[in-house]
């Protein structure tokens, strides 16, 4: 399965992206503020530029896989090998106060601010957790 975000709007603190699911808009999404980080650029240059719980993560292509969270007390998505961060998750929340570099999924509805973030991830958690059942998940940030 193939989940693609592409980043729409960039402003301070936040960005707002959509997620697709194989090709099929199914969310919006909010992360930190865009940067302008990328998964090729090293360690190095990463720290000068990324500021810690303000900061979306670089982009490029991730395998997600299906993990226990012990932060969030449950099995969730892992975005594996993000250069210069650790436990980025997909989860639900509604503006950049509730992500230190995760994707938040819902409705972007208001500025700075996305709606009904559980409801998207009810529905998107069985989808992940089955795909990483029987194949390789990857999602490519754009």
């Amino acid at each position: 399965m193939e989940l693609t975000l592409k980043r729409i709007t960039k402003n301070t603190p936040y960005t707002i992206g959509h997620l697709y699911i194989d090709g099929k808009l199914f969310s919006d999404t909010l992360e930190d503020q865009d940067r302008g980080l990328l998964q090729s650029m090293s360690l190095t240059e990463i720290s000068q530029i990324k500021k810690f719980a303000e900061t979306a993560i670089p982009k490029g292509r991730y395998q997600i896989v299906w993990t226990y969270s012990d932060h969030f007390k449950k099995q969730m998505p892992l975005l594996l090998n993000v250069p210069g961060y650790a436990g980025v998750r997909i989860h639900s929340g509604n503006s950049a106060k509730d992500t230190e570099g995760c994707i938040l999924v819902g409705k972007n509805d208001k500025i700075g601010w996305i709606s009904n973030s559980r409801d998207y991830i009810d529905r998107l958690y069985p989808i992940i957790e089955g795909s990483c059942k029987t194949s390789k998940v990857f999602i490519t940030i754009e």
